[in-house]
């Protein structure tokens, strides 16, 4: 039985950035090729980076991909690593009018190719474009028609991208049908709460389907609000787990895998098999019906271990901001610091994503903010180490109200574009990338105030509803105990009842329903879609899911105005729920039937 040794590169790359991300490609083919690897696999759009949104309908940068790739395959071949075939996501287009999908020749392709010896010698488009949540792949591309196979060492491998695992049919089924021994899938699949385990029962059941070992490559990193956990898994063809790298960590697995000799009466190319795809197989020079001599097995792959649930979406906020900050070319960040859970939270993420000297933050009291809120907003400075300034707003607070003779929510509202615009200016003059400490359940319900805290630039717990902010954070706070660490977030930020400190004495209370209960309401209308009547029959008070509905309806023009935020779940505010902001349609109770 003929052995490959494969490695799967979970790399980040930068979308655009088509040099820079050509040269984390040839880093990480002469690391594979150091460690004697016979194919060599990085993820989708890995050359242009993903998703590239509309830079697709650019027809100087679909070129600058095909040409990159061009030149990729020869420096590859100019370094000495052209006998290794390298699987490379990228940008092309179709040479060939698709009629029946309305899009003509030159329509962009969602593509991979297998570089060698200096050429590109396969290439292939995605045949499943998906086109729900964060995904517009219909929008831009055209599918591809084709199931490739490369022949190499002996050994038939069928390829595919991302989607074409996720739908039934296609690539996974042809694969089996064209008796390929293994099915290599390049992957640029958004990090979403519990998809892991999702991601692992899909290539289980692929790998059954296929009827061969079946490797998933996955990219790493964050690119706006999306980010990628990596997580790239192998099984062989009864599904058992071969090897599964770590989650948002970038770097490569490389591994011996046993696999069976292409067979003699193998379809021939150019043979339809499922779903009308046409076999189109790459036989490698020197290949053709030769098998190889096996080799010592020295690599196994590994098994890398699991992030529990909370240091998994941790883990995801703190790579999702270090991208953002990172590949918008921003040095630091700044927060306003108010002692309460979601700043601080926000606070040490922050920390723990580019470090303490890179994070400033700012206490900005009025003349309604506690002591102990002022105190714990030190404190925080104090445990984390950031860079930490008190800036007043009272001097600023009494010239507007003096000239604009404010009172009840508007003076409430005052304090908190005080706030936005004390920050803003901080930023201009210093150059810090400004943070928003909104929640999910805040910005639901629109208990935030436009061009005050929701002023920034990114919004690193957007995504996160207030309960999880108070599980995250004491996570975080027992994560640090256990490495004998300070916990960064003082007690009594955890344990004190929340409250913008806008008026005395007020608290969150006072203007929703207890988090607890609020926000398994708006986990049902914001990410399950269920209506009025499918939320009161769960057990909630009708009275309270129509006033949680109508704030929720009410605030989406807010929504529009917050800054993009890591998402975390399977329905995040912006791509995945696109509401209108003019809208009449409101949730009410089906009435009884006459009787």
């Amino acid at each position: 039985m003929p052995q490959l040794r494969l490695a799967l590169n979970q790399i980040d790359s930068t979308v655009g950035d088509v040099a820079g991300n050509s040269e984390a490609i040839v880093h990480w083919t002469r690391h594979a090729v150091g460690q004697g690897a016979h194919l060599v696999a990085f993820p989708e759009m890995a050359l242009t980076g993903y998703p590239v949104e509309d830079l697709a309908l650019r027809p100087s940068f679909v070129e600058a991909s095909r040409a990159a790739l061009l030149a990729l395959a020869e420096r590859l071949a100019d370094e000495g690593f052209g006998e290794v075939p390298v699987v490379v996501g990228y940008l092309d287009r179709t040479e060939r009018a698709v009629p029946r999908l309305g899009r003509p020749a030159g329509s962009p392709e969602n593509a991979a190719a297998v570089l060698h010896r200096g050429r590109a010698v396969l290439r292939f488009a995605k045949h499943h474009l998906p086109n729900y949540g964060v995904f517009d792949e219909f929008r831009y591309f055209v599918q591809g028609d084709t199931l490739p196979v490369l022949r190499v060492r002996g050994v038939d491998v069928a390829l595919a991208i991302c989607e074409d695992l996720w739908q039934e049919g296609g690539r996974v089924p042809a694969a089996r049908s064209a008796r390929a021994g293994l099915l290599l899938s390049v992957n640029a699949s958004p990090y979403e709460r519990d998809k892991d385990d999702t991601r692992l029962e899909l290539v289980r059941k692929r790998a059954q389907e296929a009827g061969c070992t079946t490797a998933y490559l996955a990219t790493t990193g964050g690119q706006d609000e999306l980010v990628f956990d990596g997580d790239s898994i192998v099984v062989d063809a009864a599904g058992e787990v071969i090897a599964r790298a770590p989650q948002f960590t970038e770097g490569s697995v490389v591994l011996d895998l046993d696999l069976p000799a292409a067979d003699p009466e193998a379809p021939a190319p150019g043979t339809v098999v499922d779903d009308g795809l046409r076999i189109d197989r790459a036989v490698l020079a020197g290949e053709a019906g030769e098998v190889l001599p096996a080799y010592e097995p020295e690599l196994t792959g590994g098994y890398a271990q699991r992030l529990d649930d909370d240091e998994e979406v941790y883990s995801a906020l703190v790579v999702g901001l270090r991208a953002y900050v990172a590949k918008n070319g921003f040095s630091s960040v700044l927060v306003g610091l108010s002692g309460g859970i979601d700043s601080a939270l926000v606070a040490a993420i922050a920390c723990d994503a580019l470090g303490a000297d890179r994070v400033h933050g700012v206490s900005m009291p009025s003349k309604y903010s506690s002591q102990h809120s002022r105190d714990d907003a030190a404190e925080l400075a104090r445990r984390t180490g950031l860079r930490f300034r008190t800036v007043s707003i009272e001097p600023m607070f009494d010239a507007y109200t003096a000239a604009l003779e404010l009172t009840g929510l508007a003076e409430e509202n005052l304090q908190s574009r005080l706030r936005g615009t004390t920050l803003m200016a901080v930023s201009n003059q210093e150059g810090h990338l400004v943070l928003a400490p909104g929640n999910k359940s805040e910005l639901a319900v629109g208990y935030s105030t436009l061009y005050g805290d929701s002023v920034g630039a990114y919004g690193p717990i957007k995504d996160v509803y207030k309960t999880d902010v108070f599980r995250l954070a004491r996570w975080r706070n027992r994560a640090a105990e256990e490495r004998g660490q300070t916990p960064p977030i003082p007690e009594n930020s955890i344990v004190k009842p929340p409250s913008a400190e806008l008026r005395p004495g007020q608290v969150d209370t006072d203007s929703l329903p207890d988090y607890d209960v609020l926000d398994r309401i708006l986990a049902r209308y914001v990410d399950g879609d269920e209506g009025t009547d499918a939320i009161v029959a769960a057990g909630f008070d009708p009275e309270l899911v129509a006033r949680t509905l109508r704030m929720v309806d009410a605030a989406e023009y807010k929504r529009r105005q917050y800054p993009p935020g890591t998402k975390i779940s399977a329905k995040g505010f912006g791509k995945d729920r696109r509401l209108p902001i003019t809208n009449r349609w409101r949730e009410t109770p089906t009435p009884p039937p006459a009787s």
